[in-house]
């Protein structure tokens, strides 16, 4: 079980992330780039949620909903579960969270990720979710010696809602 709280809370605990928006690009540089961005003031549709542990109040990773467009009803999201916490279904739950969110409170009709085409787990949990690739951009980022391919992918709000149940009002 986990909570997603704003980023604030943590202060200086943080997750690596890559965000073209300027995300730092080595672990050690996160915790003061996620404190400066939690102290802004809100607005600027985008989210940045930690993801934690309900048992011991640790920190797992985060999940993000920027770049939101409402004139054309689509947002980006990314995750990071970082190492102790993998693989327990925290990420799957916190996009779902994220997407259900947006879809349905937001007024969004389309979602998009980016992930690198060697990072096989996260392109496997975005289609198990209903994500579907729209597209590869062949060596579009050069990091650590290499130029890598970028996929795009992409879930609108019928595909997300024909396997999620909507929540009732009432």
């Amino acid at each position: 079980m986990f909570s997603l709280r704003d980023a604030g809370r943590f202060g200086r605990s943080a997750c690596w992330t890559r965000d073209p928006g300027g995300a730092p690009h080595a672990y050690q540089e996160t915790p003061h780039w996620t404190a400066e961005r939690a102290g802004r003031p809100p607005g600027g549709e985008a989210y940045r949620l930690v993801v934690e542990v309900l048992a011991d109040h640790a920190f797992a990773g985060c999940v993000t909903a920027r770049e939101t467009d409402s004139r054309a009803g689509r947002f980006k999201t990314g995750i990071e579960i970082i190492r102790g916490h993998r693989r327990k279904g925290y990420a799957a739950e916190a996009t779902e969270l994220v997407l259900t969110c947006m879809f349905a409170e937001q007024r969004c009709n389309k979602c998009e990720a980016e992930v690198y085409a060697f990072n096989e787990a996260s392109l496997a949990l975005y289609r198990r979710l209903g994500f579907v690739e729209e597209r590869r951009l062949r060596q579009h980022e050069f990091f650590a010696g290499n130029c890598h391919d970028v996929v795009q992918l992409g879930i609108t709000t019928a595909e997300h809602w024909a396997t999620h149940q909507r929540q009732s009002v009432r």
